[in-house]
């Protein structure tokens, strides 16, 4: 399913409009590793296309959140819609497959969920996308897809594979980094000696791993509304809409990925548009 939303600009930069291709598991997802390098990417007039691979059925909501017959995958549809005007993004594409649900859940043995769904089938799907909008740059998630949800996993093998049908060379990987978490955590342990610190190793990637750290801090305003926009799933991440600006800024002033193939020692500070 495409839409096209109704404040679609077409925009030039130095001659030439680029185009950046970002594709996610859930609705929401689009927000947090990439929220900013769209909303930078649009803001410097280039077309930006946000692939959502799922319908987040089987995301959790607080009770009492939905109208009375509404689906919690129509509402986050339209959820999406909002915090992708947000984000400038000018085509928003669903291809509507079913939500995987978390690891162990009985939802993840469904043969339609998108975790089971034959790679090569759903790749031909975003490969005819980025033909279609010639796209200069695909955005997907590490292979343990940030923190292990198998529909993060398979954005990984589809998009990768995608991007190979698509002859496209430029695929980054968004990914959270580690130690940057892991600063933060330490500083905020200096006044609260008590706090143990968590586990880290499964999250998102070393900073020795990533190539491209982009500063996205003109974008933060649009991004905290665009993650205001999901209002079912404020229970998973209202502690950041809690934290004051300049945490807010502390904590998602930058926005890191992996670049595939990239050669050895490469350091970038945006993605190639």
């Amino acid at each position: 399913m495409t839409t096209c939303l109704p404040w679609t600009l077409v925009l030039w930069h130095h001659g030439r409009m680029s185009v950046l291709v970002s594709f996610h598991a859930h609705p929401d997802d689009e927000v947090f590793t990439t929220g900013g390098v769209i909303r930078r990417a649009a803001d410097e007039g280039h077309r930006v296309v946000l692939v959502t691979a799922t319908d987040g059925a089987q995301g959790a909501y607080p009770d009492g959140i939905l109208q009375d017959g509404e689906t919690l995958a129509e509402r986050r549809r339209r959820e999406l819609e909002e915090a992708a005007e947000t984000l400038g993004v000018h085509r928003l594409v669903l291809l509507g497959y079913p939500d995987s649900g978390m690891v162990g859940s009985p939802s993840t043995q469904d043969p339609a969920a998108f975790c089971n769904v034959d790679v090569d089938e759903a790749a031909g799907k975003l490969a005819d996308i980025l033909r279609e909008e010639s796209a200069d740059v695909l955005t997907i998630y590490d292979p343990h897809g940030g923190y292990g949800h198998p529909d993060h996993i398979q954005v990984h093998h589809v998009g990768k594979r995608a991007a190979e049908l698509a002859g496209l060379d430029a695929v980054y990987e968004a990914a959270v980094n580690r130690d940057h978490v892991l600063r933060q955590l330490e500083a905020r342990q200096a006044d609260i000696p008590d706090m143990a610190l968590p586990d880290l190793s499964t999250l998102g990637l070393p900073e020795s791993e990533l190539t491209t750290a982009v500063d996205v801090r003109a974008t933060l305003k649009a991004k905290r509304a665009a993650m205001t926009a999901h209002h079912t799933q404020i229970g998973n991440f209202g502690m950041f809409l809690a934290l004051s600006d300049d945490d807010f800024a502390e904590a998602f002033s930058h926005e890191w990925f992996r670049r595939l193939g990239a050669p050895e020692g490469l350091r970038e500070t945006q993605l190639p548009l």
